[in-house]
Formats: structure tokens, sequence, C-alpha cells
């Protein structure tokens, strides 16, 4: 009997290091995904992220950074001006309001330890981390006044799984950092339809530089 749960541990511990799909890689991918054309047609922003309840399990689940660097691609690609210009208008502010994840797939992990995890070594799924997220961007003009507010939902699914999925002990990140990246496709096409009037009430607002005794940002 000891030896079979041995075998189980070590066999475990393989699956979870070797054979597996690069998570970083997927990461990378995700963070710099580029579905649409990017517009360009809000003046540059400040970028300000507060991921809230995004990174809350410790050693699981996105880091404390992920947030930050998808909402930062997302300004560069598809919401303020490509061209080099230090100049800031205001800012955009990235909040996550709800996250839940869970870990679905309990009856294949058990048939996987009543079959020595032979399933595992033809690519059968080990489990699924779902991750459902709620954000919110918040347009803010030089002054700090919230004069546009845009919100959106992302639903992920990633396998643990040898070859065609991801190491157990990555996926809870992989399958935050997608659900961000979908809401933010959600909110996308909201802020373009009222580009033309944010963009009009950023100039009249300001630069940030100009702005004398502009209220801290909040």
């Amino acid at each position: 009997m000891m030896h079979r749960y041995t075998f189980l541990l070590c066999l475990g511990g393989f699956l979870a290091l070797a054979g597996c799909k690069s998570t970083e890689k997927a990461v990378y991918r995700t963070i710099r995904s580029n579905n649409s054309v990017a517009l360009g047609r809000l003046p540059k922003l400040e970028a300000v992220v507060e991921p809230g309840p995004l990174n809350s399990a410790e050693g699981e689940g996105a880091h404390p950074d992920d947030a930050s660097k998808v909402f930062r691609q997302e300004l560069a690609y598809h919401l303020a001006e490509p061209q080099d210009d230090t100049v800031r208008y205001g800012y955009a502010k990235f909040m996550v309001t709800k996250v839940e994840q869970q870990r679905t797939g309990h009856l294949l992990q058990a048939v996987q330890m009543l079959t020595l995890m032979t399933p595992s070594l033809l690519g059968v799924p080990l489990e699924w981390y779902r991750t459902n997220v709620t954000a919110e961007i918040q347009i803010i003009n030089a002054r700090g006044e919230v004069i546009g507010t845009y919100a959106g939902s992302g639903r992920s699914k990633v396998r643990v799984a040898m070859y065609h999925g991801y190491s157990q002990s990555k996926a809870a990140r992989l399958s935050d950092v997608q659900a961000l990246r979908l809401a933010l496709d959600q909110i996308r096409p909201q802020l373009d339809a009222d580009a033309d009037t944010l963009r009009l009430q950023l100039a009249t607002s300001g630069p940030l530089e100009e702005v004398i005794g502009s209220a801290e940002l909040k």
C-alpha cells in the first residue's frame, strides 16, 4: 500500500513539473493579446490600478502586478494615442470589483487516483480552474472629476493536464489573467462609443501639468 501511495505522489509531482504547457508564455500572450485595431481615440492618460480582491488568495491566482500589466497593455494599444507624448490629460482608473475562482473536476481526480493516474498520461485533464471577474474603468479628468464609468465581466476556464493543459500550481494565475483580459474586451467597445465625447471633455479640462491645484486622485 505504501508503495502505491509513493508512486502516486511521485507521479503527481511529475505531472506538476513536466509535460504541461508553459504558463509563463500563456500569461505573456494573454497580456499582450490584441484582438482589435488600435484606435487611439483618447489622449494620453495616467494609468491607476486597484486590483481589489484579485490578489486575496495568497500563493494562488494572479501575481500582484498582473492586473497592472494587463491594463497598461490595454491603454497602450487600444485607448491612448500611440505617439510619444509625456503630457497626460487625466487618469484611466482600472478597478477589479469582484473575483470568484473555482476548481472543478473532482470526479475526474477520483478516477485518476483509482487508475494510478494513467488517463493523465493520455492527456485527460485532472481538473479545471474557472475564474469570474467583474471590473470597471473610470475616466477621470485633470480636475479629478469622473467623466465616465464602464464595467465588464470575464469568465475563464483553464485545464490542468499533461500535454494539452497547464500545471496545477500555475493554472490559477492563468485563469485570473484570462478573465481580466475578457473583462477588458467587454469594456473596450463601450469606451470606443464614447471616445469623441470623452476626448472633448478631457481636452476642455486641460492636461495635468497645466491644472493648478488640481484635486489629488482618490
